[in-house]
């Protein structure tokens, strides 16, 4: 397990290949300028309900990894990441693509927040 240290305050620990791509996201977009909140699940071990961060290129942002080795980055994830980061809700855990599954299939239930683009319907749960 990572951490992912927001503003020296806020401290979550995420599975490092999870880390690895959100430092990537956060970062390929922190050096554009660009601010964007970011909301994760808290564990049940610290109360559950979610945590939103807003990230912006003055905020101390520190990616602490567990392990030695840098894991191999998924392309679909990292798209399926940066998609949700340049939402408006902003950036939020997904989990991995099937690399080989079309694009629509991967949805989970799990997923809580979703992007619905404009003119389509909202899934039932939802409506």
């Amino acid at each position: 397990m990572g951490k992912f240290i927001y503003d020296n305050n806020i401290k979550v620990d995420f599975e490092d290949r999870l880390l690895a791509h959100l430092q990537a996201v956060i970062l390929a977009k922190v050096r554009r300028g660009e601010s964007f909140p970011f909301t994760w699940k808290d564990d049940i071990s610290t109360g559950g309900g979610r945590t939103t961060v807003y990230i912006h290129p003055h905020v101390s942002l520190v990616f602490k990894f567990h392990g030695s080795r840098t894991p191999q980055l998924s392309t679909p994830w990292l798209h399926a990441l940066t998609y949700n980061a340049n939402s408006g809700r902003g950036l939020y855990i997904v989990t991995e693509p099937d690399d080989f599954a079309p694009r629509e299939s991967t949805r989970r239930e799990e997923m809580v927040f979703r992007e619905v683009p404009h003119g389509e319907e909202p899934p039932a749960q939802i409506r």
